[in-house]
């Protein structure tokens, strides 16, 4: 199917040293016979004639319209000349991907929200995760039609099922309407934040949680398309993997980006990775792609300590923490509750049905003298579980505000989170029982903590763009600075300066106009600085593959 190069090719071969970045790092330097299958991503949409550089027109496996990419599998010693082409713009390999309630939803101030009429109600949400499994909570309010309106799976050899059990939850915290824990004699009702809403179930985690790069990609663009027929105005993307380069050619970030600039909301989990000190970081620089894209809503998690009010909660010592390796984006944007977070369960799916301490007592719900474990209910932790609390809140402001772009929404949402964190915080494994230390820093909690409430009061109209700002980092000072830029929200007002958005309490140093948010003798406590050069470095290798970002015990309440 392929021949040898020849003098063209090793021609070819020479001039990709210098289109090195056209190379994702995984495959750089990587020149046998094996097969591989990859992400190539053009300049300019293809057309047929610029497809024919790939090979047999049948190789290709996908076209990825929404960012101008195709996969297709190719021997490794041909990705350099292909690089090479002034067509391509970047080629990467398709990475694998793995992808209580009624506490979460008071947290953050979802009842005063139902109490006002907002429910969600004509809104889309696509959750594009392992599948959502027919539950009567997600049935309108007669009990009689579904509101999962679509159903794809973008699987080979699985249907739109949720053999995981990952995405059932998810959808549940967005939208469940809490029917089957509304009895009369209840006791807790486990209802999500926009319980009238429509979800758009996009299935690309298999029965193992694992998936393809290029199922996510294709499931983006499948919502885009799907955006007038279903009114989606948001993604809910509880998934996430490993760094590897720039968002600005990450094929990841490049959908997300395409779906945010057609005008749908996409809010992404931080990721699992706070506890990680195997470098010295501390959990710094650990957010996961494409919660490393400037566009989105990346969101860290919180722990609610099983009671309504925000005054007791803390930081969850599982959320990854920025800046974002390779571009220092600050990271997350906002935090949300995602510790033991009860929502709905996929029957004999595969978390249910492995992880047992994650079932619950029917005495929960249903009051004295009930007994067994609930087969409707379960409980996760993780960013996976705080991202769509974030994610049924944008619904609620699109039903009231439908005119609201994803960079007004992700504004609001900021400007408008709670500030009042406590500095310091301690989290308790509750598996290992190791403790571990936080701080309410920029790169911890962002712009604070989600207040629905808040968010839908705001009248605020910004008409720049919302992308999550930059840090530059000084050696020498061991200082970083929020970058300056005149042409986003936060560049050069008072209304949306860093001391609004951010809140003096997020930075370390003081809040004056080189606005310094790290200083390594406040963010490490000590005089180690081994981490300073991983967390300011090019990337940090955490060997984590796309995946759902939950399914652990998150920490102790």
């Amino acid at each position: 199917m392929y021949r040898t190069l020849g003098i063209v090719g090793s021609l070819l071969l020479a001039s990709a040293a210098t289109a090195a970045p056209k190379v994702s790092p995984d495959l750089a330097g990587r020149f046998s016979m094996k097969m591989v299958e990859v992400i190539i991503q053009f300049k300019l949409p293809p057309s047929n004639q610029d497809l024919k550089i790939l090979g047999p027109p049948g190789q290709i496996k996908k076209q990825l319209t929404s960012i101008r990419a195709v996969t297709i599998t190719l021997p490794e010693f041909v990705i350099p000349s292909l690089a090479a082409s002034p067509l391509i713009s970047y080629v990467s390999i398709n990475r694998p991907t793995r992808g209580k309630l009624d506490v979460s939803t008071n947290s953050v101030g979802a009842n005063l929200a139902w109490s006002s009429g907002w429910t969600g109600n004509g809104v889309g949400v696509a959750v594009i995760d392992s599948g959502v499994a027919s539950k009567n909570d997600l049935k309108n309010s007669t009990g009689v039609a579904s509101r999962v309106v679509y159903s794809q799976s973008f699987v080979a050899g699985e249907g739109p099922e949720d053999l995981y059990g990952h995405g059932t939850h998810v959808a549940g915290i967005i939208a469940g309407n809490g029917a089957d824990s509304s009895a009369v004699t209840n006791i807790r009702t486990f209802k999500g934040v926009a319980p009238n809403v429509n979800i758009i179930n996009l299935k690309v985690l298999n029965a193992g949680g694992s998936g393809m790069e290029a199922d996510v990609i294709a499931a983006i663009q499948r919502a885009i398309e799907l955006k007038n027929t279903y009114n989606i105005r948001v993604i809910n993307l509880s998934l996430g993997r490993q760094v590897y380069e720039s968002h600005t050619v990450d094929p990841l970030c490049q959908a997300v980006k395409a779906a945010w600039e057609a005008g749908i909301v996409v809010v992404v989990a931080a990721g699992n990775y706070g506890r990680d000190n195997s470098r010295g970081t501390r959990g710094y620089g650990t957010i996961a792609s494409p919660g490393n894209s400037p566009y989105v809503i990346t969101v860290g998690a919180m722990n609610a300590k099983g009671t309504f009010s925000r005054v007791d909660d803390t930081h969850a010592s599982y959320s990854s923490k920025g800046p974002t390796s390779i571009d220092l984006v600050v990271k997350p944007d906002l935090v949300a509750p995602g510790n033991t977070v009860v929502s709905l369960m996929s029957p004999n799916s595969f978390l249910a049905t492995q992880y047992p301490k994650t079932l619950i007592n029917n005495v929960s719900y249903e009051g004295v003298g009930s007994t067994g474990k609930s087969g409707e209910y379960f409980r996760l932790s993780g960013t996976s579980m705080a991202t769509p609390l974030v994610s049924g809140a944008a619904a609620l402001m699109l039903q009231k505000a439908p005119s609201l772009t994803p960079d007004q929404v992700k504004a609001r949402m900021m400007k408008t989170a709670a500030k009042a964190l406590p500095l310091y915080s301690v989290g308790t494994d509750a598996n290992s029982l190791v403790t571990f230390s936080s701080q309410s820093d920029i790169f911890s909690v962002g712009a604070g903590y989600l207040d629905i409430n808040a968010a839908l009061n705001s009248t605020d109209l910004v008409t720049k763009p919302a992308l999550s700002p930059n840090v530059t980092y000084n050696p020498v000072s061991k200082k970083a600075t929020i970058v300056r830029d005149l042409s986003v929200v936060w560049g050069d007002s008072v209304v949306w300066g860093d001391s609004v958005v951010w809140g003096s309490f997020v930075f370390n140093g003081n809040l004056n106009g080189n606005s310094v948010v790290w200083g390594d003798s406040v963010v490490w406590g000590d005089s180690t600085q081994s981490g300073f050069s991983v967390v300011w470095g090019e990337s940090i290798p955490l060997s984590m593959s796309l995946k759902a970002l939950s399914a652990d015990e998150g920490d102790v309440e």
